[in-house]
């Protein structure tokens, strides 16, 4: 019977699979899962046959905050000769849709890391061996935005979960990490996050027509200015809100206002486009003044961070996201919200929310 295999962040298992049990049942859908803590990844198998396949068709992927990626796994090979590794996964796979893609993977932790170098070295003939026998698209005929994505997902060398996924409901980067390069001109390495959060919870047309030049924000928390750095380089006039100092070279851009002001009492002179927040306090006050923003109609678009508490993180994000939609329908506000557990955020989720 196939199952889930999902990927998050060591240490985040037990929420990844508290949320995706919730999402299932949504949907009709019961099952159990299997994890080791600290290991990174989920399986979850559905009850009924067939059952994951149609989890995987009714689910959206961007619904899922801690998961970075999933697929239906079919065979899960634990003993695969050295000699010959290749053989049982043609095997598997003979058995499975025409693929576009293949991807080698592994747990994103220290022990998953020891297989990196042996999934390269292995991708090369897995390829080959699998275009020989018509299983796996040619170079040419590669298709990155649709089709389906077969994955090899390594525990050890001699074990391996097989299995695919749609490439339109599932993480476009490998293992679900987008590889971001830390700009020199940055003041913070903070930056990355806001840079992810914009490739993780927004479509390419959103970042088109929601980040544009000319736009205004205001960047709460903001010194030294990670966050604000990306919104001048998206061309936006910033107000920055922090009585820590900024910057240098970032203000000298001359589309920052500094004010040295609280980021929990500030209130802008007149709405703005775009409100970010990085302040780590706890998650029900940073959600509390969101809320306050988005009801007062002081930005149109936010991105902020909740910091979660060390155990049931799934209950207390649903807990906050219940409460703010109580909040935004009673005031008959429509509203869009996605949120993720990032590969830059630790131990806070990202969350984007636009009003319309």
């Amino acid at each position: 019977m196939s199952f889930l295999v999902l990927y998050c962040r060591s240490g985040f298992e037990k929420d990844c699979l508290a949320e995706i049990t919730d999402k299932a049942m949504l949907g009709g859908v019961s099952g159990y899962g299997k994890l080791e803590d600290g290991g990174g990844v989920v399986r979850f198998y559905p009850y009924g046959e067939g059952a994951a396949e149609k989890l995987t068709k009714d689910l959206s992927f961007s619904n899922l905050i801690f998961a970075r990626q999933w697929f239906v796994a079919t065979e899960e090979l634990t003993d695969l000769s050295e000699q010959d590794r290749l053989g049982p996964i043609i095997e598997v796979f003979e058995t499975l849709a025409r693929m576009d893609v293949l991807v080698l993977e592994h747990a994103d932790t220290n022990d998953g890391k020891q297989l990196s170098k042996f999934c390269r070295k292995f991708s090369n003939p897995a390829r080959q061996n699998l275009r020989k026998k018509g299983l796996l698209a040619s170079k040419k005929e590669e298709c990155h935005d649709g089709g389906v994505r077969g994955h090899l997902f390594f525990v050890t060398g001699t074990h391996v979960i097989v299995g695919q996924s749609t490439i339109q409901n599932s993480s476009q980067w490998e293992m679900g990490v987008p590889r971001l390069k830390f700009p020199a001109a940055a003041p913070s390495r903070s930056t990355l996050k806001l840079e992810e959060a914009w490739l993780q919870l927004m479509t390419a047309e959103e970042r088109m027509s929601f980040l544009k030049f000319g736009h205004t924000a205001v960047d709460l928390g903001a010194a030294p200015g990670g966050w604000t750095w990306q919104l001048v380089n998206k061309g936006m006039k910033v107000w920055s809100i922090d009585n820590g100092p900024m910057n240098e070279e970032l203000m000298a851009t001359g589309q920052v206002t500094h004010l040295r002001d609280d980021a929990f009492t500030y209130r802008p002179k007149r709405p703005v486009d775009w409100m970010v927040c990085d302040v780590v306090d706890k998650p029900a006050k940073v959600a509390d003044r969101m809320l306050r923003w988005l009801l007062e109609g002081w930005c149109r678009y936010t991105v902020f961070n909740l910091k979660l508490p060390m155990k049931q993180r799934w209950a207390e994000v649903h807990r906050i996201f219940e409460r703010m939609d109580e909040a935004l329908t009673e005031k008959g506000i429509q509203y869009e919200l996605r949120a993720k557990h990032l590969y830059h955020d630790r131990e806070e989720i990202t969350v984007f929310i636009r009003t319309r």
